[in-house]
């Protein structure tokens, strides 16, 4: 790796300046996506990627992120410490052009690093204008820098405050609490992301602290086995069906692709790819070289070693993915984004590098080790009978009529928009709350469909099976966008996905019965952002002619302080289910337009979410315990 990342020249003359520092406060979300908890914590991303940008050239071996007791966020490293010479041509020194000028820094081809996630340039620029303080601190040449700013602006001149042997840079920053919704950083949401990185460095030391009152913890992540301990580390609550963690690199010129990959007893897939360390949440070509790969050498093994007759049907790329956990990472020196959110990796040269790297290795490992091969390939074809039961399972349901638009469930009280832009559906937990909200909807632009009981687990279920459950065929019929090969999201017959469930553990488990199918199986609704939990009330105060609701513990208690001592005799009621509200009740309190409350259902981290999901629905019980055990104290029953 060294070749491809190794430069010792890093000075002013590396800092390649593009633009000014404008618009950024006044339009934060095309910077970092929101000004929401998602954008807070980017905001901590962006100063560490800088940090791993000097790991990745080999100047930078320890990185400390801490929540400091008055929420401010301090990044320390001990990488070369920023350039603090004068720019050559802004004549100012070159960590100011860095945090004060957009798109400036040593990643535009001026020397600075061969292989970067911060492609942009805009990281500390762009956390510096959305921070009410940032304070800079640089150990290079022997002294201690600093510099102050403020909302983006130089507040104080780079001046020496001491003397160092060591070298590195120390920022500190308080986010801008008049930009964000909230600047209270959450320390799971920083702990998975962190331990993310760590995996993708491969023997970096990671440190998050945190130093706030009340809720000081410690966690060092450190990883020599790299992107290997990382398959090991989501694989923790499945079962591998074969013992050796499959692991290859391939390196050509300044191309590197670093690929791990383990097979459990799971029916679903997960594969990570990076590139630079960034995720790409959305793939791109080498994730595309991968599977073609891996599609092509183990239908030649299957047909070679006679897994598969002559007259046979192919595996297809679901047959070989089943199952499969995979880390796909590369590295580059030129990555062509999509977008500044980098969601999906556009270079072409990419695909037929992964693809030629993944053939060879993977065939080597499978004509290597003939036992852990035949498992894989028993696998493979017990998923391809499963696909061709659920194609036949398919079409049986389709001469029936039950999966086609005209033939709708009769359970479905259906609205009569037919944009499903401003159409809703609400799948209602049992047959009484769904007659109270049949009557009490909005005929025009809100179905209902009710549900009787708890659906199929999928996690534990292959799509033969789940297209026998009638509650799963009714919703499938119901969106209109097909499951599994017929999936297509631009069939969906509403654009709100509404799960009204009980403010109870039942409810509850409903809920999460329902995420599961639609993160294992329709995942591109939770992606498109088409699902949403209602939140129904959790207690109704009556006093005199005047109803009150509430929806948690904490607003009841606020409500009864507040009424306390006026007239009138209080009427407490609890619910313990939507069926014991009125069609008029449920209407007022959770599905009116302009009273109601939707948590929408979105998923930013694609690991933690598939590691939760196998914790909470899948068959080994210890980890559930924990999980129980570990989360008990925060347990509410409001969402």
């Amino acid at each position: 790796m060294a070749d491809i990342t190794k430069n010792q020249q890093y000075d002013a003359e590396q800092i390649q300046v593009l633009e000014g520092l404008e618009a950024v406060r006044k339009r934060p979300g095309m910077y970092i996506g929101s000004t929401g908890p998602k954008g807070l914590h980017h905001l901590v991303y962006e100063i560490v990627d800088n940090s791993i940008d000097e790991a990745l050239a080999g100047y930078c071996k320890n990185i400390s992120i801490t929540i400091n007791s008055d929420n401010s966020i301090t990044v320390q490293d001990d990488g070369r410490g920023m350039p603090v010479d004068n720019h050559p041509k802004l004549n100012i020194p070159a960590v100011e052009v860095i945090h004060t000028v957009l798109h400036a820094g040593g990643k535009f081809g001026g020397g600075g690093y061969k292989v970067s996630g911060g492609l942009h340039g805009v990281g500390a620029s762009v956390v510096n204008a959305l921070s009410e303080r940032m304070e800079v601190e640089v150990k290079r040449n022997g002294n201690i820098y600093k510099q102050t700013y403020k909302k983006g602006k130089t507040m104080s001149p780079l001046e020496i405050i001491g003397s160092a042997r060591a070298k590195g840079t120390k920022t500190t920053f308080w986010a801008d609490a008049g930009i964000f919704e909230d600047v209270t950083y959450d320390f799971l949401t920083l702990e998975n992301r962190l331990r993310e990185m760590a995996f993708l460095s491969k023997g970096i030391s990671i440190t998050l602290k945190d130093e706030r009152q009340g809720q000081k913890r410690k966690e060092v992540f450190h990883y020599e086995g790299g992107i290997k301990e990382f398959i090991k580390y989501l694989n923790e609550n499945k079962e591998p069906i074969h013992p050796d963690i499959i692991y290859f690199e391939g390196i050509k010129k300044n191309l590197e692709v670093e690929i791990a990959m383990q097979y459990t007893d799971r029916y679903s897939e997960l594969v990570l790819s990076y590139a630079n360390n960034i995720n790409t949440t959305d793939g791109g070509t080498h994730i595309a070289g991968f599977r073609s790969a891996l599609t092509r050498v183990f239908n030649d093994y299957a047909r070679k070693n006679k897994y598969l007759k002559e007259n046979e049907d192919s595996l297809s790329g679901e047959d070989v993915r089943e199952g499969l956990t995979a880390i796909v990472s590369v590295k580059l020196q030129d990555p062509q984004f999509e977008g500044q959110t980098k969601a999906k990796l556009g270079n072409s040269e990419l695909r037929g590098f992964v693809e030629t790297a993944t053939a060879e290795n993977l065939s080597y490992f499978l004509e290597e080790n003939p036992p852990q091969a035949k498992i894989l390939m028993e696998k493979c074809l017990r998923a391809a009978r499963a696909r061709e039961a659920a194609r036949k399972a398919r079409d049986l349901t389709r001469r029936k009529g039950s999966l086609e638009s005209f033939a709708l469930p009769g359970k479905l009280a259906d609205c009569s928009e037919k944009n499903p832009a401003v159409s809703e559906i609400f799948l209602v937990e049992g047959d009484s709350a769904g007659g109270s909200a049949k009557s009490g909807r909005d005929r025009n632009r809100q179905a209902i469909l009710p549900l009787r009981g708890k659906i199929l687990n999928v996690e534990k279920a292959r799509l033969d099976k789940i297209l026998n459950s009638d509650e799963i065929k009714n919703m499938i019929t119901a969106f209109g966008c097909g499951i599994g090969e017929d999936f297509d999201v631009d069939k969906l017959r509403y654009h709100k996905i509404i799960i009204m469930t009980d403010a109870d553990v039942d409810g509850a488990h409903i809920r999460t019965l329902l995420l599961t199918f639609f993160y294992r199986y329709m995942r591109p609704l939770i992606e498109g952002g088409f699902v949403y939990a209602a939140q129904p009330p959790l207690f109704q105060v009556t006093r005199g002619k005047e109803s009150y609701y509430t929806y948690n513990d904490n607003e009841q208690r606020k409500l009864l302080e507040q009424l306390e001592g006026k007239p009138g005799k209080l009427d407490i009621k609890r619910y313990k289910g939507l069926g014991e509200m009125n069609d008029e009740q449920l209407w007022d309190t959770t599905m009116d337009y302009s009273k109601r409350t939707l948590i929408q259902i979105t998923v930013d981290d694609f690991a933690a979410a598939d590691s939760m999901f196998t914790t909470l629905m899948g068959d080994k019980v210890p980890p559930r315990k924990k999980f129980i055990e570990d989360n008990a104290e925060y347990a509410t029953i409001d969402i």
